[in-house]
Order: structure tokens, then C-alpha cells, then sequence
């Protein structure tokens, strides 16, 4: 919902950032890999109920995960292998900390594991209507193009909302399975939101 205002804010800093780390053994696959890296350490932590190391590996790893595309503009390398690397290992690092935190929150709280499911089901669905958009517009010629490497349809929950809920699960790990309830209905109303808008893009 406000990915477009961050990206606005956003895009200064990090093209900045992206300028120091641009050095030959830094590359944007390089940066992709480590983002996915820590994500993963991050539901690890999760998992095993290091909650406040969890938060830090997961906010690094987003950090990581905003710089590697304004490294790849830098190098005009946007799109191709680089950008399916970089939406396969945000799927992989989203669904896996959600499974992170419903095993360390039922395991330390007596958390139910059915609010989770449902949030992975919602995620299932919201990914699917995107990315299918996507590769439709694509080969219509109705791409949008904001500067990523896939057409984004605008929704209630977006990248920013996402890395926000993720982050108050890891702070408030007892209440995680209630803030995924309510999670799991708002994406569900990104989910329709996506589909009535790309069925009508593409009308």
C-alpha cells in the first residue's frame, strides 16, 4: 500500500548505498544470495526462539534484499536471471520465516499452527495472481514498469507491510499467531484486489 511512497524516499539512499558497494566482487546475484542467506538464518533463529537475533537477520536481510536491484540498474543488468533470483529468494525467505515463527511460537507459547497455514495460503494466492499478471503483460505488451523487473499490481499489503508484520511477529512472539490471523485476512483482500485489477488490465 505505501511501496510506491517508500520507493519515492527510498530511491536516493539506496542508489548511494548501491554507488559503495559497487566493487568487482560485489555483484547483484552476490547480494541476492546473501539476502537470502540471512533470511534464512532468520526463521532458523525463529524456529528455535531467538527472537531478537531473528529481528536483526531479517531486517539485514531486507536491507540486502532493497539494494541488490539498484546495484543491477547501476550495471544496466536488470531483469533476466538476476531478477527471477531475486523474486524466487523473496518466496523462499517470506515462506520459510513464517514456518520459522509458527514453529518457535508453538513451541514457546502453545501457539495453533492454523493462522500460519492460512497466511501461507494467502501468500500462495497473492503470489500467484502477480506473478501470472506478469508474464501475461509481458507477452501483451501491458507491462507496468516502476523500475523492477516484474509488473507489481499495487495492493493492501505490499513489500513494506510485509517486512512491518514480520517484524512485530519476532518482536511480540506471543501474540504472533493472533497478528497472523489478521495478517492472513488482509493479504487475503490484497489477494482479490490484485486479481480484479490485473483480470481488468488485461480485459
Amino acid at each position: 500500500m505505501i511501496d510506491s511512497f517508500l520507493r519515492r524516499h527510498l530511491d536516493g539512499p539506496l542508489d548511494r548505498c548501491a554507488r559503495a558497494l559497487d566493487r568487482p566482487a560485489i555483484t547483484p546475484d552476490r547480494i541476492t544470495a546473501a539476502g537470502l542467506v540471512l533470511g534464512l538464518g532468520s526463521a532458523l533463529a525463529a524456529g528455535l526462539q531467538f527472537w531478537w537475533l531473528a529481528l536483526v537477520l531479517w531486517i539485514v536481510s531486507r536491507i540486502a534484499d532493497g539494494l541488490d536491484g539498484p546495484l543491477a540498474r547501476r550495471r544496466s543488468t536488470t531483469g533476466g536471471a538476476g531478477g527471477f533470483f531475486d523474486i524466487t529468494a523473496d518466496f523462499v525467505v517470506y515462506g520459510t520465516t513464517v514456518v520459522g515463527v509458527a514453529v518457535g511460537a508453538s513451541a514457546a507459547y502453545d501457539a495453533p499452527w492454523w493462522p500460519f497455514l492460512l497466511v501461507l495460503l494467502a501468500y500462495y494466492i497473492n503470489g500467484t495472481a502477480f506473478l501470472a499478471f506478469s508474464s501475461i503483460a509481458e507477452r501483451t505488451g501491458r507491462t507496468i514498469d516502476d523500475g523492477r523487473s516484474l509488473s507489481f499490481l499495487g495492493g493492501l499489503a505490499e513489500g513494506a507491510e510485509t517486512i512491518a508484520v514480520h517484524c512485530l511477529w519476532l518482536l511480540l512472539p506471543g501474540i504472533s499467531w493472533q497478528i497472523a490471523v489478521i495478517w492472513a485476512a488482509v493479504v487475503a483482500v490484497s489477494s482479490t484486489q490484485r486479481i480484479i485489477a490485473g483480470y481488468r488490465a488485461l480485459s
